[in-house]
């Protein structure tokens, strides 16, 4: 998958300067899974949050408008083919039907919201390994009768 010009701008600007999206995310005053997100033009960012970033990574203040722009979401292809993002679709193709059942008998038939959505990221320690604690939460909405 070849990124955009600008996640290549963003990313190599973030590498240069020895920032992390946790950095980032402090300076612009947003989660660091949300900057990511911005950086990799799945998430559009308010003319403010957009300048401080672009100030952060020392960039030309020009930057900053295309952050500004609603995005095209999603991943390409159907089926991904990074390692770390497949074991997510991984996930899901084999825990999903599970996880939907489980959410219908808690709250009903509808869907999780992915724009009412946070998503966190945390590093827990493990004697047999570290381990990678993701955490989503998003609101429920009830399919509606009419």
């Amino acid at each position: 998958m070849k990124l955009p010009k600008i996640t290549r701008t963003l990313l190599a600007a973030k590498h240069t300067k020895g920032l992390t999206f946790s950095d980032l995310g402090q300076a612009v005053g947003r989660d660091e899974v949300w900057v990511a997100a911005l950086c990799y033009r799945q998430a559009s960012a308010s003319p403010e949050e957009a300048r401080t970033l672009v100030e952060a990574l020392g960039l030309e203040p020009a930057v900053a408008h295309a952050l500004t722009e609603c995005p095209i979401k999603g991943l390409g292809p159907v089926v991904p083919t990074d390692p770390l993002i497949y074991r997510l679709y991984e996930i899901m193709q084999v825990y999903g039907l599970p996880l939907k059942a489980i959410v219908h008998e808690k709250f009903g038939d509808g869907i999780m919201s992915a724009i009412d959505f946070t998503l966190q990221v945390d590093k827990e320690e493990d004697p047999k390994g570290d381990r990678v604690k993701v955490t989503m939460s998003g609101k429920f909405l009830p399919y509606k009768k009419w």
